[in-house]
């Protein structure tokens, strides 16, 4: 026998589940949060996801109606995809020194080069520009002859105006030339013509460029179909709908992986005091 009282066994004590933690009330309170920021996610998915399927908002042959260019586009702004291949008209001059050729161009099947120039508007009050594709031929030496010939045209009458009607198409974007051809442009960008241009000082210009209905000079002139209608499906929204959705999944998801991480260390917070009093 043993002397003395025996001591009261210690209370078992019973780890909590993960289920016990999730209740708590600060774990319901980010659960909430977590509802709030997923429902802003799942909101932003299905906006981007009627932008990818938004109805055309332009009627069928719409494009071969010619409308001024101010109703299409203004100076510096993007044209909206709906509105690529509208025909409109432009009156100005061309600038004298600003005939340009770009290479890689072609007409339906056809590689060449496309002459371009830079028309100031006549009917603004600042100075404004439009990039013009003027005509299409088949070899390099044939464009720089057709250039020199529509500059000395200008030279011989700097303020005769024209009306030139065409097909508005989106900048290419510049890229850099080849390093044998530093002089080639190879991509219709206005932003690349522009830096090539002269009298440009507080010049506004246009994003897109004109592809003219007729050939000037010697050239021949350029094949610009009317544009196709499509689906209306834009599969980059779509993309970035998804791309939300996930977003809203991985919002529960680090509510679960938080609450569990507290959760694991309770339970090593729980051992180690059982350890210790043993």
């Amino acid at each position: 026998m043993t002397d003395g009282p025996v001591p009261d066994a210690l209370p078992e004590v019973f780890p909590p589940t993960l289920r016990e933690v999730m209740l708590r009330p600060r774990w319901l309170g980010m659960l909430a949060l977590c509802l709030v920021v997923a429902g802003v996610f799942a909101w932003l998915g299905q906006w981007q996801l009627s932008r990818a399927v938004q109805p055309e908002t332009v009627e069928a042959g719409a494009s071969e109606i010619v409308v001024p260019i101010d109703d299409v586009v203004a100076p510096g702004a993007y044209l909206n995809d709906p509105l690529v291949g509208q025909r409109v008209e432009v009156t100005g001059r061309f600038v004298e020194g600003d005939f340009l050729v770009v290479a890689s161009r072609y007409n339906d099947d056809a590689p060449g080069y496309w002459v371009t120039g830079q028309l100031r508007r006549a009917d603004t009050d600042e100075p404004t520009s439009v990039a013009v594709a003027l005509g299409w031929t088949a070899s390099a030496d044939a464009a720089e002859l057709a250039a020199s010939e529509l500059d000395d045209a200008v030279r011989a009458d700097p303020d005769a105006i024209v009306t030139v009607t065409g097909r508005l198409v989106s900048d290419e974007g510049p890229v850099l030339p080849a390093a044998d051809r530093p002089q080639e442009m190879t991509r219709m960008s206005p932003a690349a013509l522009l830096g090539r241009w002269h009298d440009i000082d507080g010049l506004e210009v246009y994003r897109p460029y004109l592809v003219s209905d007729d050939a000037f000079g010697p050239l021949e002139e350029i094949s610009s179909p009317a544009p196709q209608s499509g689906s209306g499906l834009n599969w980059l929204n779509i993309f970035y709908a998804a791309e939300w959705v996930v977003f809203a999944g991985f919002a529960f998801y680090l509510w679960y992986r938080l609450a569990k991480d507290a959760w694991e260390k309770e339970l090593e917070a729980l051992e180690d005091e059982g350890a210790d009093q043993a």
